[in-house]
């Protein structure tokens, strides 16, 4: 077999950008006392293109790198080279597959003969006759870090960010030699941290230092002469003047590596029980081939996780991810529906906070340390001030202590943040956001008190999480100028900001959200004016579902794990207790004034707010969670209690009715736009590829709209199993 015998497949996509394998031979530095140890050719992956443009691995980038590794092979036979170094263009190893092309396989046995191919490729370089060396210099994600693991000796940059193996998360498992190398180099409990427990916590990535100190990497070189400093180290590897520790390495022949094997694994599954429920099949996947690996061959390894990759490739929930993780975070993120043309943006040299409390002071935080302008916050005393400059501070002196910034950027930081008990201090800001009461009294006052002091250029926003933009703008002087401007809570975490333009909000205001958005390195979403917008309206549609089933007479148990095969990251109780009872309850009052029935008011949790009860949920002695008799006690209940399966089919059919509604009200350009919002505002999971193919999966967009959101096949695919299938096809002209 050969790479060439590959080249019809890879005939299949004449659009792929490719990552072309650009070779060099260089002259190993000599030792002292040595003559130089001999040729060593160097690979330079790099697609031509800026690092805007990661390089990632389609079928014909691998054909060539197999080609090239096969010349490479055929040039160590002869003795002309003594070792084979990989490396990539500046801030990339390589960013993985290119889902692009994985996407668009559209039959089983393509995605056997990418995974085949694939296999082919990283054998070759696994064993070229000479020691072979990767050189990570920036991002490793999955088939990346698995050409660094395939080689025989690796070094990373301190400065390289995005080491993972996030195929889990992807729908798919680690199919070029991941899952049997890497408990092997680092230990089977490491191996399921990185390739499960990473993946599911919002796809966590490592370090350069942190991989090292993981065993992944052999040698850790700094920036500056990364490149340099590796080719020296090879030099030292293959003359034996270094000969690298692995400590973390693991024989699973051993004594004792059974029983830490099987542990790992249980932990595992354990963890994606958490995680997803259990809702997507790849994690399982991952840990099925993970226990196997242990007592079978590479090559048995090989031939599993081809038959694996090639039937997961097929389902829905990989469509899905694909299409929530490219289509959406990767591309429609960055090009906002409905966004006005960038050039009308106005320059922003000073932002003033209306208001000094968790909100407004988080707020103040994230615009020093992204925008670096001067922020001043006011509120209506001088110990509220400040408390909430204190915050600032003390925020920043926690990320000097986790050395995520450093002591100059920490006092700058800190000096851009002040405070005042008046709004004077706001007369030459050009950007002015209230954070106040969740009252719509309150901010209009605020707003008024405002617009007579600043300039008219000033872009006033709001941080309503649901009251009318259109109302707040109805007696100012110049409602052009406002606009929403919506932050999720934790500011700092949650990567959402639904911008919502009112009918009279200006271009030139919106343009200048979004180029503030950007700066803040949040994704922007349009959204009209409406009540609640898209996240909480949806939310509050939800946990109000679930819990009028509850007041209805359905065990609390029951009502509250009913959307676990949703795989969501918290269940609607626990999501209320978080939100606070309080502030759920005030936006559920503002829904069910915009839109009745659809949004009912509990009394059921108005009791317990008016008795000062904050979750639903309490401690048990034995572990457990139970709801206290003494909260039972301020509630009754109807006769009429659902199954879970019941209110399962509620929970999804009030959801296509309401995301239908709003896509009919134009809150939103489109249901992407809605997805996009669940995904990155709410942590709806990826692998549900977001809320509307979810809904389309399930049948209930058709069962209450009597249409899907999204045609077949942009989120979706023909279901099929993901099992091994030992009828599998040969490569393409093998």
């Amino acid at each position: 077999m050969s790479a060439a015998d590959f080249s019809q497949f890879a005939e299949l996509f004449p659009h792929e950008t490719v990552t072309h394998s650009y070779v060099r031979d260089i002259t190993l530095p000599a030792l002292p006392g040595t003559s130089s140890p001999g040729t060593f050719a160097l690979i330079t992956l790099d697609n031509g293109l800026d690092h805007s443009k990661p390089t990632t691995l389609g079928p014909n980038t691998l054909v060539e790198l197999g080609t090239v590794l096969e010349g490479l092979k055929k040039r160590a036979a002869r003795g002309e080279i003594v070792g084979v170094g990989v490396t990539g263009k500046p801030y990339f190893l390589v960013a993985g597959a290119d889902l692009s092309a994985v996407k668009s396989l559209e039959k089983r046995e393509h995605g056997l003969w990418m995974a085949q191919l694939g296999h082919y490729v990283y054998g070759t370089l696994a064993n070229l006759g000479v020691p072979s060396f990767a050189f990570i210099n920036g991002v490793a994600l999955g088939g990346g870090l698995e050409i660094a693991m395939q080689s025989t000796y690796r070094t990373v940059s301190t400065g390289a960010g995005a080491l993972a193996l996030p195929e889990a998360a992807l729908g798919l498992v680690p199919g070029w030699g991941g899952v049997y190398i890497l408990p092997r180099l680092i230990g089977p409990e490491a191996a399921v941290k990185v390739m499960i427990e990473n993946p599911l916590s919002n796809n966590r990535t490592l370090t350069g230092p942190e991989a090292f100190r993981l065993g992944i990497a052999d040698a850790l070189f700094e920036p500056a002469d990364f490149l340099e400093q590796s080719l020296a180290w090879a030099a030292k590897v293959i003359t034996g003047d270094v000969v690298p520790e692995r400590a973390n390495a693991v024989d699973p022949a051993e004594p004792g590596v059974a029983g830490r094997w099987a542990a790992a694994v249980a932990a595992g599954r354990t963890m994606v029980e958490a995680k997803t429920s259990n809702a997507s099949p790849a994690p399982a996947r991952v840990l099925d081939i993970l226990e196997a690996n242990r007592t079978i061959t590479q090559a048995e390894s090989a031939e599993l996780e081809c038959e694996t990759l090639a039937g997961l490739m097929q389902t829905d929930e990989f469509r899905a991810t694909v299409y929530a993780f490219l289509d959406l975070v990767q591309k429609r993120s960055k090009r906002p529906a409905g966004a006005p043309d960038r050039k009308l943006a106005r320059p922003v040299t000073k932002i003033g906070v209306v208001g000094a409390g968790l909100m407004a002071s988080q707020l103040a935080l994230l615009f020093a340390r992204q925008l670096k302008v001067p922020v001043v916050m006011t509120d209506i005393d001088q110990a509220r001030v400040d408390k909430g400059v204190g915050y600032v501070h003390a925020e920043v002196d926690k990320l000097l202590s986790k050395k995520r910034i450093s002591q100059d950027a920490a006092n700058r930081t800190k000096a851009l943040v002040t405070g005042s008990v008046s709004k004077e201090a706001f007369a030459d800001a050009d950007f002015v956001i209230e954070a106040v009461f969740e009252e719509l009294n309150v901010k209009k006052q605020v707003f008024a008190e405002v617009e007579a002091i600043v300039s008219p250029d000033c872009i006033l926003a709001t941080n309503t999480s649901s009251l009318s933009v259109t109302a707040m703008a109805a007696d100012l002087e110049h409602p052009e100028r406002l606009v929403g401007f919506h932050f999720f809570n934790p500011v700092a975490v949650m990567p959402l900001l639904e911008i919502v333009r009112a009918p009279r909000t200006d271009d030139a205001v919106l343009a200048t959200a979004f180029e503030l958005a950007k700066g803040l390195k949040k994704t922007a979403v349009l959204v009209k004016d409406a009540p609640a917008f898209v996240v909480n309206r949806i939310l509050l549609r939800l946990m109000g579902e679930v819990t009028a089933a509850f007041d209805e007479g359905t065990p609390a148990e029951i009502a509250d794990t009913a959307l676990r095969p949703m795989g969501l990251p918290m269940t609607p109780f626990a999501l209320g207790a978080m939100v606070g009872l309080p502030v759920a309850q005030h936006v559920q009052e503002s829904l069910n004034a915009a839109f009745g029935d659809r949004f009912a008011v509990s009394a059921n949790l108005k009791k317990l707010i008016d008795n000062g009860v904050k979750s639903l949920w309490a401690p048990a002695a034995d572990g457990s969670q139970e709801i206290p008799d003494s909260t039972l006690s301020l509630m009754s209940f109807g006769t009429s209690p659902s199954t879970g399966e019941e209110v399962l089919r509620r929970v999804q059919d009030a959801l296509a009715q309401e995301i239908g509604l709003m896509l009919a009200e134009g809150v939103v350009a489109g249901p992407e736009d809605i997805d996009l919002c669940m995904i990155l505002g709410a942590g709806w999971p990826m692998f549900l590829g977001g809320i509307t193919p979810y809904l389309d999966r399930v049948g209930a967009s058709e069962r209450v709209n009597g249409t899907r959101f999204l045609a077949p096949g942009i989120a979706s695919g023909p279901a099929v199993s993901v099992g091994p299938n030992p009828a599998s096809p040969e490569p393409a002209n093998s």
